[in-house]
């Protein structure tokens, strides 16, 4: 008889567990990067939203109604997102910059087990059409 006899079973018994925490790293990973790309979309839609506003107040309202409407369209489990609009260069041929941050616990990515949290954020500037009439 052989000495290996079981040797293939105790290897798939210890080499498991390590298979599956690398699936959950994997998932993990695959959920961070996609909530960084919904951060950045809503600070595109928020500075795409502020540029054709009228004038800078309208454009800080209706910037930051459009990245919030967008991280809630996506269901982000963003937790108190936040949303700066800057208008300091809103004139014709200027631009709008939108910033956009966010804090995602960790366990909701999809590491479960995981304890913490990380800060994503992204900003994005949008022209304003220098032929238009900025009130």
């Amino acid at each position: 008889m052989s000495m290996e006899r079981g040797s293939l079973t105790l290897e798939a018994v210890l080499l498991a567990p390590v298979v599956m925490l690398l699936l959950v790293f994997i998932v993990s990973l695959a959920r961070i990067a996609d909530t960084s790309s919904i951060v950045t979309a809503a600070a595109r839609s928020g500075a795409q939203q502020a540029a054709i506003a009228p004038d800078a107040s309208a454009a800080e309202a209706t910037g930051t109604g459009a990245a919030l409407g967008s991280l809630e369209s996506h269901g982000t489990p963003c937790r108190s997102p936040s949303v700066i609009v800057s208008t300091a260069a809103f004139r014709p041929g200027g631009e709008v910059q939108v910033t956009v941050r966010c804090t995602v616990s960790i366990s909701e990515l999809g590491a479960p087990l995981i304890p913490g949290s990380l800060s994503l954020h992204a900003s994005v500037s949008a022209p304003i059409d220098p032929y238009r009439v900025v009130q």
